[in-house]
């Protein structure tokens, strides 16, 4: 869909994308790295900014990764994933996580899970994930992974997307 297409919503009401994500663009989300080895053995990633909890019992937690990604193939071939909770100073990883086409673990060090997934150094947490479903959702796909692993790395101020912008939060800015 380009920009100049509209949104059905029903058979009267049209949305124009451009508004759509303008709109939505002011919801603050938070930006993690769903890596995984791809069946050559390297790792692959991308750059998510719609990751959520699902679930406590069992415990999980999804992403949303877009249909035309070039990535998320590989990732689902693996049938696993690590979601890296990006800290406020890896705005760096995420441009990595984002390009096309080139090694996006060329400038990023990490090292493997306990499921052997790709742990970006220096993120604020890792969740290690087996892929439980997928589902489709319009021009993305929404993935539902069962927790297997997770642990808090750097307890600091997370990688925060904004109206275009990155920028980090802090819970002592908002306590004042």
């Amino acid at each position: 869909m380009n920009a100049q297409q509209s949104v059905v919503v029903d058979e009267e009401r049209m949305i124009d994308p451009g508004l759509f994500r303008t709109i939505l663009g002011h919801f603050p989300t938070g930006v993690v790295a769903v890596t995984a080895v791809g069946d050559n053995g390297a790792p692959v990633g991308m750059a998510v900014g719609s990751f959520t909890s699902v679930s406590l019992d069992p415990p999980l937690v999804a992403f949303l990764p877009d249909r035309s990604s070039s990535t998320f193939p590989k990732i689902l071939a693996a049938q696993r994933f690590c979601a890296n909770v990006l800290a406020s100073g890896q705005q760096n990883v995420c441009r990595s996580m984002s390009r096309k086409g080139t090694d996006k673990f060329a400038d990023v060090d990490w090292t493997a899970t306990p499921s052997g997934m790709p742990r970006i150094l220096g993120s604020l947490a890792w969740i290690d994930c087996e892929i439980e479903a997928v589902h489709d959702a319009g021009d993305h796909y929404i993935v539902v992974g069962r927790v297997e692993h997770l642990e808090l790395d750097t307890p600091e101020s997370p990688l925060i997307f904004f109206q275009g912008g990155y920028g980090g939060f802090s819970a002592d800015e908002a306590k004042a």
